[in-house]
């Protein structure tokens, strides 16, 4: 084998070890076990699962609690359902949520909007603020309901750092994201 052929296998067997090489703190955040570790709700498996397996654990229903878990349905665009933890109740229709995988794949938002849009008040029916048009756009969610912990949120364990997104448009004003 020539020198030339040695290095440029040696160059691609590097490259592919830096690209599949993760660094140690770098961390890809799924929103169920985000949830799971800032509210202290100890349900596993997929967001969808999460209303069900709750029933008999922990207490349910339709009021936002600051520490409780939003829980959404599964849906086209969802397919595996997504949960949410409510940092803050603003009013009987606003919330501000704390999540992972919204807005950004795997980024970790902190205290963003969420309003109740169903016709009932009951929190049936959610639109949540999206980084990439910076607000809370059209799109609706349906929901299952709150799941609540009976504790308070976590999330001060965590460090915060701002996150934007790519191309130069900003997730928004005072939006932070957790980091380990």
């Amino acid at each position: 084998m020539n020198f030339r052929a040695f290095a440029a296998r040696c160059a691609l067997a590097v490259s592919f070890c830096l690209l599949t090489t993760v660094p140690a703190q770098a961390r890809f955040w799924q929103c169920a076990p985000y949830a799971r570790e800032i509210s202290g709700i100890d349900i596993h498996g997929n967001a969808n699962t999460w209303w069900n397996q709750a029933a008999g654990k922990y207490e349910r229903g339709n009021t936002p609690k600051e520490g409780a878990v939003l829980s959404f349905e599964a849906s086209r665009r969802m397919r595996m359902g997504h949960v949410a933890m409510v940092s803050k109740v603003v009013s009987d229709r606003e919330v501000l949520l704390t999540h992972a995988n919204w807005s950004r794949r795997g980024g970790i938002e902190r205290d963003v909007r969420a309003v109740d849009v169903s016709p009932a008040g009951d929190w049936s029916e959610v639109r949540v603020w999206f980084g990439p048009v910076g607000g809370l756009g059209t799109s609706s969610y349906v929901t299952k309901g709150f799941i609540y912990s009976g504790r308070a949120p976590q999330t001060e364990t965590l460090g915060t750092v701002e996150i934007a997104s790519g191309g130069g448009n900003n997730i928004g004003k005072g939006i932070t994201a957790l980091v380990d």
